[in-house]
């Protein structure tokens, strides 16, 4: 089993910052892929950021590219998610994923365990 809490959420205005953070604990040895994703109200979840583990690629949503950055902390077994530029449809809870499978994206296919999420909220 694996554990993961997000931490980092919160309100902002159109173009603030937040950086999100995710602590992993259990039996994290085996990860593979490690990303985030969102859920707004009444839409699908959907995917933010992936990052493998070994060899550090990196996968974004298109929505995301250029404002968004995914990075982990191996010695502490953490992954952040910097997010810049925020505009009100950022809004969501934004959860983190944990993956063994071999395969690393954005489509929750490729993980294993969710954490609670944490709420983002940009206001206009």
């Amino acid at each position: 089993q694996v554990q993961l809490v997000e931490s980092g959420g919160g309100s902002v205005q159109t173009g603030g910052s937040l950086r999100l953070s995710c602590a992993a604990s259990g039996d994290t040895f085996s990860a593979y892929c490690m990303g985030w994703f969102r859920q707004a109200p009444g839409e699908e979840r959907e995917g933010v950021a992936a990052i493998s583990v070994g060899g550090g690629s990196k996968y974004y949503a298109a929505f995301v590219r250029g404002r968004f950055t995914i990075s982990r902390d191996s010695a502490k077994n953490t992954l952040y998610l910097q997010m810049n530029g925020l505009k009100p449809e950022d809004s969501a809870m934004y959860y983190c994923a944990w993956g063994r499978k071999r395969s690393c994206s954005t489509n929750d296919r490729a993980f294993d365990f969710w954490g609670q999420g944490t709420q983002v909220t940009v206001s206009s």
